[in-house]
């Protein structure tokens, strides 16, 4: 183990199930919940200050209890049905959510914090190297809370075949709210799948071999300012009939263009840049924003090196912007029809050349998880499914457009990308 990994000690393990007996569940994964079986389960991890830990450890599994009542699938399983079809299913006598207490006394706020790798936070999340096909027989939600000196870790791993990030962060308002002010739910989940795509599709794969990443990760942070400057930069001069690049597509493009850059590709190599779409509006019937599951779908861009690096910020940014608006329902259909046709398992590390993968959003408001002592101190995505070029946004704790910029790629490249004074727009 590397000298910075902060070592834990690992008091308790139990787990919770919803306060009340709501009998047996059962819900059908569909198309757009399949293919993120195949890769690890996200890690996602909240530091806050607080002075009441042990207040603060029975109160998170108190909130727990009442929000799976709404939330179910999370304490369940998978299984398959006679035809091979994945499902959740819950019933009274499932395990519940794993939840793990630990602590690292000796360490504070500051110091965790403080921590430059997602490696050397390993040991506060929990189901590292884990793939969410596992979830037969490991919970679809684990939860570690860590006791630090002056405040508290949480970290979480869910099971990517049964939810995408729009849902993760619902369930963790949701539970966040619960603990704070009610025990109603503002917004309840929508369970029903089925009635986005009701085809039954039979999916029966090993978990790959789970290895750690040789990468390096780094967050680089963006202000306000600098998005702001950013986007202005691109918008400077658009075609007559264009409309403006969004914030996501102007950041997603200069990150893409840098890595490019430390790479020290040759002009005629292809990139690769993935983003993902929230479909739940662009599918037809529209889901409600409520709805629980993955309803994303992936966009693929595609340049030369040279064209990418030669031409102006708006070209790659216009790329972006093309690509995420063809993704309508009738694209999305005839994507779901091809897998359901020959389904099959997938990397992330799979999307092509030379890729950037762009995941999460920094739309997610992340900084609003309070479950009553305060908002987190920070945000962070754990090791599970990084990759060279692999890129996690997170909105930035001093709120407005600001943006952290979570990085993962080979050591020599981010030495470079480290020194690129464009990429971090420093004079």
């Amino acid at each position: 183990m590397e000298p910075n990994v902060l070592k834990v000690n690992f008091l308790s393990k139990s787990y919770v199930k919803p306060k009340k007996s709501i009998g047996r569940k059962v819900c059908q994964l569909i198309t757009y919940d399949l293919p993120y079986l195949s890769i690890q389960y996200p890690q996602k991890i909240l530091i806050y200050r607080g002075v009441h830990l042990e207040h603060m450890v029975q109160k998170l599994k108190d909130g727990l209890s009442v929000v799976l009542q709404d939330f179910y699938q999370l304490a369940g399983n998978l299984e398959r049905d006679e035809d091979g079809v994945v499902r959740v299913e819950y019933d009274d006598d499932s395990n519940g959510v794993e939840l793990v207490v630990a602590s690292l006394e000796a360490r504070t706020v500051s110091e965790v914090m403080d921590a430059e790798s997602a490696n050397d936070l390993i040991n506060l999340v929990p189901l590292t190297g884990v793939y969410n096909l596992e979830g037969f027989n490991r919970p679809l939600l684990a939860i570690q809370l860590t006791k630090l000196k002056d405040g508290l870790v949480l970290g979480c791993a869910f099971n990517h075949g049964v939810l995408d990030g729009t849902s993760v962060w619902h369930f963790m308002t949701s539970w966040a709210d619960t603990c704070n002010r009610s025990q109603t739910l503002l917004i309840p989940p929508f369970h029903n799948r089925t009635a986005a795509r009701n085809i039954r599709v039979p999916f029966k794969f090993q978990p790959p071999k789970a290895d750690l990443p040789l990468v390096r990760d780094k967050i680089f942070k963006f202000s306000n300012l600098k998005i702001e400057e950013m986007k202005s930069i691109v918008n400077s001069n658009p075609p007559e009939t264009s409309n403006p690049v969004s914030t996501f597509q102007v950041l997603s493009s200069h990150t893409w263009r840098a890595i490019t850059r430390a790479r020290q590709l040759k002009p005629d190599d292809h990139s690769v840049l993935t983003v993902f779409a929230d479909i739940r509006k662009r599918i037809n019937p529209p889901m409600p924003k409520s709805y629980f599951g993955n309803l994303i779908q992936a966009a693929f861009i595609v340049s030369t090196v040279g064209l990418l690096l030669t031409q102006p910020p708006l070209y790659s940014a216009k790329l972006i912007q093309k690509a995420i608006a063809l993704t309508d329902a009738k694209a999305i259909d005839e994507t779901a029809k091809l897998f359901e046709k020959s389904p099959k398992i997938f990397k992330l590390e799979d999307a092509g050349p030379n890729s950037v993968l762009m995941s999460s959003s920094p739309r997610f408001k992340v900084y609003s998880v309070d479950f009553g002592w305060g908002r987190p101190e920070s945000v962070r995505s754990g090791i599970n499914n990084r990759f060279d070029g692999m890129v996690f946004l997170h909105e930035g704790k001093s709120g407005g457009k600001s943006i952290d910029v979570d990085i993962s790629l080979q050591a020599n490249t981010m030495k470079k990308l480290e020194a690129d004074r464009e990429f971090l727009m420093e004079p």
